[in-house]
């Protein structure tokens, strides 16, 4: 077994924290486990990319083009601009909510509509998009990955099991942040359910 998974969004979204999350559940499990990132020029709203692998034999984090099992897209636009990674086998689940980056809000650049990002990506692979933050805010807005997280594991597309991603939350986080992440995880699961 292997996997690889595309995390992509901008920064402060907390992209590099969910790709520890998982990557500390898949090694609960006793995967091996690389990850990569690629930071953008700034911190904050930033282009961030995390590639992660795991399986009982993985030496190299780098996922090659057309090759992730799945996606996890913070942010619309860095779904469309990381596309190169899905392929006919991948699954993309996609936060509907964007963050509009220096030169779109300047207007040197367009941000694409929301509908023609879902079509683009949903000629490559089966899609599943909606406005996560809104539910995340319900519970806290950095919860976002985590959400997202649930709902693709209660969609079938991460082959961990719950109690390692309740571990690998665990493992990462600070003990006060555990349970509104449980939370969120739980909440995920609910969405992809209902």
């Amino acid at each position: 077994m292997e996997f690889n998974l595309i995390i992509t969004g901008v920064g402060g979204q907390g992209g590099l924290t969910l790709s520890r999350i998982v990557g500390n559940a898949a090694m609960h499990e006793g995967y091996n486990v690389r990850i990569g990132e690629t930071l953008g020029m700034s911190q904050r709203y930033g282009s961030v990319l995390s590639y992660l692998r795991f399986g009982e034999e993985v030496y190299s984090p780098l996922i090659e083009e057309g090759e992730a099992n799945l996606m996890l897209a913070l942010e619309p636009a860095e779904a469309l601009r990381n596309a190169r990674f899905l392929g006919k086998d991948s699954h993309a689940v996609i936060n509907a909510y964007p963050i509009h980056t220096a030169t779109t809000l300047v207007g040197k650049e367009k941000y694409p509509g929301l509908d023609e990002i879902e079509a683009a990506l949903g000629r490559i692979c089966p899609v599943y998009m909606m406005d996560f933050q809104r539910e995340a805010d319900r519970i806290n807005p950095r919860t976002l990955g985590v959400l997202m997280l649930g709902y693709a594991y209660g969609k079938g597309l991460v082959p961990l099991k719950k109690d390692s991603l309740l571990e690998g939350i665990r493992l990462t986080l600070r003990e006060k942040l555990w349970e509104i992440n449980f939370r969120a995880l739980e909440r995920g699961i609910e969405l992809a359910k209902g």
